[in-house]
Formats: C-alpha cells, sequence, structure tokens
C-alpha cells in the first residue's frame, strides 16, 4: 500500500492579465462559475479526493482568497434568523478549518515548477498533489480521486492526461510514451510546449499532478526552462531520467480551460445547464439565440 496523499499545492500567484479589468481588484480564482468561485471547484475535488491539508502559493493582491475561506459569523447568523438552512449549509461548505490551510508568497513570477518549489518546507517528505484552479473538470468522480485511487497501485510520479489536436500541442506540456496502459500511460520522456513538428505525442498534462517529494530535490537543481521559467514539467521529466515511474493518467471527465475567456464562458454555460433549477430556462434562451442567428 502506498503512502495517501494528504497534501495538495494550490499555484494561485498569477495576475490573471487575460481577464482584465475585472482582475484588477478581484483574484482571477474568485471569478464565478454560475455561483461558486474557481477556486472552490478546486477545493471540493480535493476533499473528495481526501486531501487535509490545503497549501495555497500566492501573490501580493490575493488577499480576497483568504477572506473567502474564513468564518463569516454576523452573515451565517442572518441566514440563520432568516430560517435559509440551504444557504447556510452551502456557506459553510466554504469554511476551511483553523490549520487546514497555508499561504505561501510566490514573489518572482518565475513559473509553476517555482510556486512548487516555494511550498517545500510545508510539504516535506510526503507524496502531494498539485491543482491548477483554471483547469476545471467535470466528472461523475472528481479527476484527482480517480488519480489517487491510480496512485496507490502504482506510485511514482502522475500527471492527468488528455488528447488534443496536434496543431495544439504547443500549448501544453507533451508527453512521450513508452507504454500505452489504457487508462495509464507509462512515460518515456515530457517536453514542455514542444514546436507541432516535435511534439512526441499529442497526449498533453493538464492541471493534476501527483508529486512525490524527489521532485522537489530536482527543482532545486532545475534551471529556466521554456519561457524563461522554472518548468514543472522539467523535474518530471528529471525523475524518468532518474529510472523513477511516472505515469499519464486518462481521466473520465470534461475539461475547461478557465484560464481563457472561451473556455470560461463555455464552462459557465456548461455548469449552468447542469443545475436542475437553471437547465430549462437556460437552454431555452440558447435556442432563441441560435434561431435567432440562423434567420440573421
Amino acid at each position: 500500500m502506498k503512502r495517501k496523499v494528504t497534501k495538495a499545492v494550490f499555484p494561485v500567484a498569477g495576475l490573471g492579465t487575460r481577464f482584465l479589468p475585472a482582475t484588477k481588484s478581484i483574484p482571477k480564482e474568485i471569478m464565478t462559475l454560475v455561483d461558486r468561485p474557481l477556486i472552490q471547484y478546486a477545493i471540493d475535488e480535493a476533499r473528495a479526493a481526501g486531501i487535509k491539508e490545503f497549501i495555497f502559493v500566492t501573490s501580493r493582491g490575493k488577499g480576497a482568497l483568504e477572506d473567502y475561506f474564513d468564518h463569516a459569523p454576523e452573515l451565517e447568523n442572518s441566514l440563520r434568523k432568516k430560517g435559509k438552512k440551504e444557504l447556510l449549509s452551502t456557506l459553510k461548505n466554504t469554511n476551511m478549518d483553523s490549520g487546514a490551510i497555508a499561504y505561501i508568497r510566490q514573489h518572482k513570477a518565475l513559473g509553476l515548477g517555482h510556486a512548487v518549489w516555494c511550498a517545500r518546507r510545508l510539504i516535506g517528505n510526503e507524496p502531494f498533489a498539485v491543482i491548477l484552479p483554471d483547469d476545471v473538470i467535470a466528472a461523475e468522480k472528481p479527476c484527482l480521486q480517480q488519480m489517487t485511487e491510480a496512485y496507490q497501485e502504482t506510485g511514482g510520479c502522475m500527471v492527468a492526461a488528455m488528447e488534443v489536436p496536434l496543431e495544439k500541442a504547443s500549448a501544453y506540456g507533451v508527453l512521450d510514451v513508452k507504454e500505452d496502459l489504457g487508462a495509464m500511460v507509462s512515460v518515456r520522456g515530457m517536453v514542455e510546449k514542444p514546436e507541432v513538428d516535435k511534439a512526441p505525442s499529442n497526449l498533453a498534462v493538464i492541471g493534476r499532478y501527483i508529486l512525490t517529494p524527489k521532485v522537489l530535490q530536482s527543482l532545486n537543481q532545475i534551471k529556466k526552462g521554456a519561457g524563461g521559467e522554472i518548468q514543472l514539467t522539467d523535474a518530471i521529466a528529471n525523475e524518468i531520467n532518474e529510472d523513477r515511474d511516472v505515469y499519464g493518467y486518462r481521466f473520465s471527465g470534461q475539461r475547461f480551460d478557465c484560464g481563457s475567456k472561451a473556455g470560461y464562458l463555455q464552462a459557465t454555460v456548461a455548469f449552468g445547464l447542469a443545475r436542475p433549477e437553471l437547465r430549462d430556462e437556460l437552454a431555452t434562451y440558447l435556442d432563441d439565440m441560435k434561431t435567432a442567428q440562423q434567420s440573421v
């Protein structure tokens, strides 16, 4: 039995410039899909996977994230007095127990690998997960839960993977597959944002990882890579060079890239249609809009 994964790192230090001017005053991770912030989807997924310790790598201007997970006694008392039990229950799901969540500052924007490295003292000598809140995954069984269950069989490092059109591979870390095992692939190598004609496959890494503490040792030595940043994929690739197991996991579910405006809008529509109280009205509106466009 492999050691359980109970810690997760959430890199949330980015400025969210693609969503300006909204992100001038609020962190991108607080932006909502229907009525829940992006970060809440990530936290709920981590909880479902058995995560007990939540490590946020933040930057200046992210105070709203800390406030969001704090208790709000006045609001809770108001809801209680008005008998709004359902809203009260919803609000309590946003609260984090004291000591369960920690915040680390990333003072320089040096990439995902550097963000994970910033959390090294809180991670210690344990396997840990990394969740990128921009990647929202709709799945019957949450993606990270799928991965932690598979990890109990394999150990090593594991990355969530999905097939993308080859012409879009240059936007991702891409896997060089050694052996295809179905839902799982054994990985020979990883390339960060390769040119289209140099991509080893169309199997791309998306924002879920389970990593060993040895990756942190590699990050101590990794130099700047693609984009002048310290790339997490380079550190994972080093695990392969050291003959340690690395796997890609083809998760079941639909991934939305909420780091882009188009992906964010697509997710908003999809999650709205998934809500019984919103489905009919929203579907009618979309049908009416489609009809109106066709008649133009």
